[in-house]
């Protein structure tokens, strides 16, 4: 991954024409197994951040789809947003998350210190405190509202998608029950287009430092 700014990953690797589908807020049941076949469904693999009391109340959905081969990675425990919270609350909150889902998945979690803060804010001090405990943020480009259920539909994030996905581009779903009708309705088209267009989907592997 590449495109980095003041310690940030917004978009990965612009010369090749592949994208990075990332769902945050699960795992769920209602959502993420449907998420799941449809991934498989196209042979793709995605990146999911999870926020950690979801794991610790669903554990096996948890393994399930680390057992399918996507990349599991950190967006704190509560989902608290970094800029409304105490600094050592939400210091030990990332640290928390961390520990469940190593709890959970032990050795089949390759833990790549990925860490995407809920609504993609978080203060200086935050920020300073995850790059010197070796933690990679990942953001996005890509935004695809599907958690606006009132003023999105899923014709409206396929448009969002086809608009401004671009080589690198680093797409932001959720598997959340919020986002569930939007999610459920538009993924499969949305991955029926970017294969038709000659993208490859692949999981965050890596992100320079």
């Amino acid at each position: 991954m590449q495109h980095l700014v003041h310690g940030v990953t917004w978009r990965g690797d612009k010369h090749r024409q592949c994208v990075y589908l990332t769902f945050d807020d699960g795992p769920v049941p209602e959502v993420t197994p449907q998420v799941l076949d449809i991934l498989d469904t196209y042979g793709v693999k995605a990146t999911f951040f999870w926020v950690g009391e979801n794991v610790y109340r669903y554990p096996d959905l948890a393994r399930e789809v680390c057992r399918r081969g996507h990349t599991i990675a950190n967006h704190t425990f509560n989902h608290l947003p970094g800029r409304r919270t105490n600094y050592y609350t939400w210091r030990m909150n990332c640290q928390l998350c961390d520990e469940v889902i190593a709890n959970t998945l032990g050795s089949a979690w390759n833990n790549l210190h990925l860490f995407r803060p809920p609504h993609g804010r978080q203060t200086r001090r935050e920020k300073h405190w995850l790059r010197r405990n070796g933690y990679h943020i990942v953001l996005w480009d890509v935004i695809t509202h599907d958690y606006n259920t009132v003023s999105y539909t899923p014709k409206d994030i396929v448009r969002i998608v086809k608009r401004y996905t671009r080589n690198g581009s680093i797409i932001l779903f959720h598997d959340s029950v919020k986002s569930a009708a939007n999610t459920l309705a538009a993924l499969p088209e949305v991955l029926a287009w970017l294969q038709q267009q000659g993208y490859t989907c692949e999981p965050i592997k890596q992100v320079s430092k």
